[in-house]
């Protein structure tokens, strides 16, 4: 006997509806996941002008360097505004209006931009950049190497990376609206499918 089956309505792919548009989203993952390449999928989903905020080094005589950031400027559509901040972030953020969006890549080279200052500096950049990040006008991407999930870095330098990022990318999470893991090439909405660890007491 041969039954009608009515046919799937089509699957909606994540991330196709951001109405309204979330007003800070941090979209996190391993190097060569696809974070950079989600990120900027959501960009051109808003419906809103594009500010590509890049805070990597230019490294000018780096080719493997400079062959990546020319992958990347390859990527962004003609019309999105893009500037190199490097270290210098907290600034634009604040210049920006509402009917802009911003699309940081990354915090990873942002926190690398200021690696060798001391830890009282590195607690003030952290808080203008996280008072900046709260009080734009515009809504922000987020993009954040995971760092993590290795082994323990073998070097000092490594170590404070890896401890000082961790740290101010669970602070920034606490104000996000929206969390994306993007590894092997897929994002996982994190609000959606996990629970908020406890803070500390």
């Amino acid at each position: 006997m041969r039954v009608a089956v009515e046919p799937l309505a089509p699957r909606s792919e994540p991330g196709l509806s951001l109405a309204p548009q979330p007003r800070l989203t941090l979209i996190s993952g391993p190097a060569g996941g696809g974070k950079s390449r989600w990120a900027e999928h959501l960009a051109s989903l808003s419906g809103r002008s594009v500010v590509y905020l890049a805070t990597g080094p230019l490294l000018p005589l780096d080719d493997s360097w400079q062959q990546r950031l020319e992958r990347h400027r390859r990527r962004r559509p003609p019309d999105w505004q893009c500037l190199e901040v490097q270290g210098q972030l907290a600034q634009e953020l604040l210049l920006l209006d509402d009917a802009q969006i911003a699309l940081v890549d990354s915090l990873g080279t942002w926190a690398a931009a200021w690696l060798e200052e001391p830890p009282e500096v590195w607690e003030q950049v952290c808080g203008e950049l996280l008072a900046a990040i709260t009080a734009s006008a515009a809504p922000l991407l987020l993009v954040c190497e995971e760092v993590s999930w290795g082994v323990v870095p073998a070097t000092l330098a490594g170590g404070r990376f890896r401890d000082r990022l961790t740290k101010f990318q669970q602070a920034i999470a606490r104000h996000c609206d929206r969390s994306w893991l993007v590894l092997q090439g897929r994002a996982l909405d994190l609000h959606a499918l996990g629970l908020a660890v406890p803070a500390d007491p």
